[in-house]
């Protein structure tokens, strides 16, 4: 029998996939996985000062009320009922269930104090609840919490709104996920991280496909419009055979989204990571064999790559919204919905509000103490100069879109906008040398290779980097 012809719609995707497939050059992309922030803010947290409090708080609450825009909101909820010896979150690891109802009175207590100081009823275009685990929350809890959101603020409709909550597929059934649908959320994201057995044992971390892929159908029947899993590579025992098998299952799975992240492995920062023995992690060509592996596969499964460590099929939204030039980014990643400001709520949460970074307490006595005072917890925050505002607009338009028009952004700024970045031309210039961008006249282009390297065009604009003294904080690249 004769080759069945493809269709026009095939051959175009076929041939995109193969423009956009990076070339795979181990000594260039060592030279270049580099350390360097995730770029969810700029600057990254680790620049925030604690003299930056309820001065600065209230001057940029009412600069906010004054202009009354849209709103995206974090809820933080830290609990978990296990450790996974990954884990770099603010979690708190308890088998008390009892800590939520507390909790959830401290969260309404926030609201109100942040809600007083910004007005009743604005637009919540994003709410996203994090952790640690929400769903350890009890169903009245998650009820209660959310009836004191919509009691202060004025949500868009279901189709207009990026409603997402974080789950542990080995605390979930099916039913809670038509609970969570009947609340409100519209996204769901999975923390799969592997589904190999001798993994699951070296990080703690439990689950299995049938038990995802029961969620994963009870969210399609409840309307979820978007489902995300995510996986991590480089983890303890992981080689290529072992992930290729997960890789398979999930691409069986079919969700909408994947995200896949990288392993930093920094026990000096996280102790509970000092129970994963360093001689099992995989090596640097390893994992970056692991990552090759999973983008091959993914995009000959049909999955676009979004940025960073996030891929999507073509259909979902946030595919379309990169697509259109609307894709955003805040502290919770990749977004569709992009609000004027982002209220964090909870112990840990970040917000901004008028151009400046707040975060609340990381520690849970000393957050509880001040909201039981009636207090903002505010542990510390940054107030971003013009110059961060530019640069930081710079950085975003390149992590979503991998591209940079110098005359259009520089007409937004109000620069002339090359000869504002004359040394950071010059760095791009050696980056397109070896091979991770092209310039055609003044917009800048990223390579299918600089591409899986925005992190490292994107540092080219940070400013604080330099004197940052510190880049052990942060991830490699790859």
């Amino acid at each position: 029998m004769g080759r069945r012809m493809r269709g026009r719609g095939e051959l175009e995707l076929a041939d995109r996939r193969e423009a956009e497939r990076p070339t795979w050059d181990e000594a260039r992309i060592a030279r270049h996985d580099l350390t360097g922030p995730r770029y969810t803010s700029y600057p990254p947290a680790t620049h925030f000062r604690p003299e930056v409090g309820a001065a600065e708080w209230a001057r940029a609450a009412a600069a906010s009320a004054a202009r009354g825009g849209p709103l995206s909101l974090y809820v933080h909820i830290p609990f978990c009922s296990r450790v996974c010896y990954y884990c770099a979150c603010n979690r708190i690891v308890t088998a008390n269930r009892g800590v939520g109802a507390p909790y959830v009175s401290r969260l309404e207590r926030e609201l109100a104090l942040v809600v007083a100081a910004l007005g009743e009823g604005r637009t919540l275009t994003q709410l996203h609840w994090g952790g640690g685990t929400p769903t350890f929350l009890a169903a009245a809890e998650l009820a209660r919490l959310m009836t004191a959101i919509r009691g202060h603020f004025s949500l868009v409709s279901d189709d207009a709104g990026e409603f997402g909550i974080e789950v542990h597929p080995g605390d979930l059934v099916p039913e809670q996920v038509f609970f969570l649908r009947e609340l409100g959320f519209n996204r769901l994201s999975m923390g799969v991280q592997d589904f190999d057995p001798e993994v699951q044992a070296a990080v703690n971390r439990h689950n299995d496909p049938e038990q995802v892929a029961a969620l994963l159908a009870a969210a399609r029947r409840a309307g979820f419009h978007s489902v995300s899993l995510d996986l991590i590579y480089g983890l303890p025992r992981q080689n290529r055979a072992r992930f290729a098998r997960t890789l398979e299952e999930v691409i069986a799975l079919g969700p909408d989204r994947l995200s896949l992240f990288n392993y930093a492995h920094l026990p000096h920062r996280f102790k509970v990571q000092r129970q994963i023995r360093a001689a099992e992690l995989p090596s640097p060509a390893e994992k970056l064999a692991l990552f090759r592996d999973a983008w091959e596969r993914l995009a000959a499964a049909g999955y676009r790559y979004i940025g960073m460590d996030h891929f999507a099929l073509p259909g979902d939204e946030l595919a379309r919204a990169q697509e259109e030039g609307r894709l955003a980014r805040n502290f919770q990643g990749y977004t569709v919905r992009r609000a004027d400001e982002l209220l964090g709520i909870g112990v840990s949460a970040i917000g901004e509000l008028a151009g400046v970074y707040f975060q609340n307490h990381r520690d849970i006595a000393r957050y509880n103490a001040a909201v039981d005072e009636g207090r903002l917890p505010l542990e510390r925050g940054y107030v971003r100069s013009a110059e961060d505002l530019l640069r930081g607009r710079v950085i975003e338009e390149l992590m979503c879109h991998f591209r940079l028009d110098g005359r259009a952004l520089g007409e937004r700024f109000g620069v002339d906008f090359w000869r504002h970045f004359a040394a950071e031309r010059r760095a791009l210039e050696a980056l397109a040398a070896e091979g991770l961008a092209t310039f055609e006249g003044e917009v800048l282009r990223a390579t299918p290779l600089g591409r899986l390297l925005v992190r490292r065009l994107a540092m080219v604009f940070d400013a604080h980097l330099a004197g940052d003294g510190g880049r052990e904080r942060y991830s490699r690249i790859l």
